[in-house]
């Protein structure tokens, strides 16, 4: 299966954005990782032009898990895109790069104190919180920061649902490891203890439904789901979660035959779903954040 610029040139060569991939291998060697930058750019391009046409507040952070390097920092950042950092050595590349630390977001469900330490003294955007152990962490590495006395959080939460996909990827089933339970309560009772932090400011919400999905059902429901938890904040706390983070997940074709989902379907059922909740909710539109990874470099 050739995708994009991909080829087989007059030589019976693979070539990858014009480059003969047999001569790359002589001129450095294997393994070899080849990326089309065309391919990355035009990925991120059509990302946002699917959503930025259906909905005004947006913002699309490329998740590095899906590949990362320098180059790939200085990319994303050109093409208006955010970064979703979920390990240590990740945030270390792009400050490396210097890439905007407000338009960083550190995940991760067991965040040691070193990463949390970096992301404090670089000033990231925003600290996605898994459990209840890294609020204390981050309470306890903001105290001894005077320079950072105070950071943004989004809480993750774990919506439920079943979406399509294998189940080693689904990660917002009720008793995923990842994130806050909404169901029992365990969600709403975080953001509690973050709205009673002194070091702590609540910024929102956070979710990932799973990896590799072919329909946008899983996330239909899960957007519902949080918007619920939102209007119920609100009551509670008077406090308005101001970013709905619903991840990323959306498959990419690793055989010819393979379904996948379009982009555009995608956007219109993401963007109808969350207007007519919000609507019916009486709730202020969110900025609404993305995390796609495979599907920005899953065909370059």
């Amino acid at each position: 299966m050739l995708l994009g610029s991909q080829r087989i040139n007059e030589h019976g060569h693979l070539e990858i954005g014009g480059c003969d991939t047999l001569d790359l291998v002589h001129q450095f060697g294997t393994p070899l990782y080849v990326m089309d930058e065309s391919a990355i750019r035009d990925a991120c391009r059509r990302y946002r032009a699917a959503f930025e046409s259906r909905y005004q507040r947006n913002v699309i952070h490329y998740a590095g898990k899906a590949f990362l390097c320098l180059a790939m920092c200085r990319i994303i950042e050109q093409e208006g895109l955010g970064l979703d950092v979920a390990a240590l050595g990740e945030l270390h590349t792009a400050i490396e790069a210097g890439f905007p630390m407000s338009r960083v977001n550190l995940h991760g469900n067991n965040k040691s104190r070193e990463e949390l330490e970096l992301a404090v003294r670089h000033r990231v955007g925003h600290i996605t919180i898994d459990n209840e152990r890294e609020i204390e962490t981050l309470e306890d590495v903001l105290s001894s920061d005077a320079r950072h006395p105070a950071q943004d959080v989004l809480i993750r939460c774990a919506p439920g649902g079943d979406p399509l996909t294998h189940r080693f990827m689904r990660t917002g089933q009720a008793d995923t490891k990842f994130g806050f339970n909404i169901a029992d309560g365990s969600a709403i009772r975080a953001v509690d203890r973050v709205l009673r932090s002194s070091r702590l400011r609540y910024k929102g919400l956070h979710f990932h439904v799973g990896s590799q999905l072919t329909d946008a059902e899983s996330h239909v429901g899960a957007i519902e789901t949080a918007v619920d938890l939102m209007s119920a904040i609100r009551r509670k706390h008077g406090a308005e979660s101001e970013i709905l983070n619903i991840g990323g997940g959306l498959g990419v074709r690793y055989l010819a035959d393979q379904p996948t989902l379009s982009l555009e379907h995608f956007a219109e059922a993401i963007v109808s779903t969350l207007t007519n909740r919000l609507r019916d909710a009486g709730l202020p539109d969110p900025i609404l954040a993305q995390e796609p990874g495979r599907a920005i470099v899953g065909e370059a």
